[in-house]
């Protein structure tokens, strides 16, 4: 399913998750297979299906928040970015809508309907350095992320612990003995017990 989504319903890009919702009802009364389905012109019932599959596509995507931030991800122009424009890699991506997995943070809409926007790298603030510190904060400060760094603080931690504790007990039940003697002793005491 290619095209824009937006333009399958007839909407503008900042339009809310309602104005979504209503386009699309508009667009399933008028191209449904259904209302279509006593056509006597085979062309004409194919292509409101078509049609319908289109819309249909295109609510699921903008009615879902994070598919919406994905595919408002991929649409925009590569050059706001920074990098080279590509026009076959920008509509293989955008007609790729559902097959994507990866999440685009920081762009989107909020829930209840309030669209907000991060500004284009070089337009000054944080982003002005070429280096995006608004992602880096909110990768960071993200709960998962967060609850890992604790988990692995407590497992570095454990571990240096217990490597200490079993210096110390080495060095407290071996004193004045190196380690190549207690295993020579061990292989003493293996060989005395193989011989009883």
């Amino acid at each position: 399913m290619g095209g824009d989504h937006y333009q399958t319903l007839g909407l503008r890009r900042d339009a809310t998750k309602a104005e979504v919702k209503a386009a699309f009802r508009r667009r399933a009364l008028r191209d449904h297979p259904d209302r279509h389905a006593h056509s006597p012109d085979a062309a004409a019932r194919a292509d409101a299906v078509r049609r319908f599959r289109l819309a249909s596509d295109a609510y699921r995507v903008l009615s879902d928040d994070r598919l919406r931030a994905e595919y408002d991800l991929r649409i925009r122009p590569s050059s706001f970015y920074g990098r080279a424009s590509s026009s076959a890699s920008a509509s293989a991506s955008a007609s790729s809508s559902s097959a994507s997995y990866d999440y685009g943070y920081g762009y989107g809409h909020r829930r209840g309907g309030g669209s907000w926007r991060r500004p284009p790298p070089g337009g000054g603030g944080a982003a002005s350095a070429g280096f995006d510190w608004d992602l880096l904060l909110k990768s960071v400060t993200r709960r998962g992320f967060l609850i890992n760094l604790g988990f692995a603080s407590v497992l570095l931690t454990g571990a240096a612990f217990l490597d200490g504790s079993i210096l110390e007990i080495w060095k407290m039940n071996n004193s004045g003995k190196s380690f190549e003697d207690a295993m020579e002793s061990i292989e003493k005491v293996k060989i005395q017990k193989g011989n009883r």
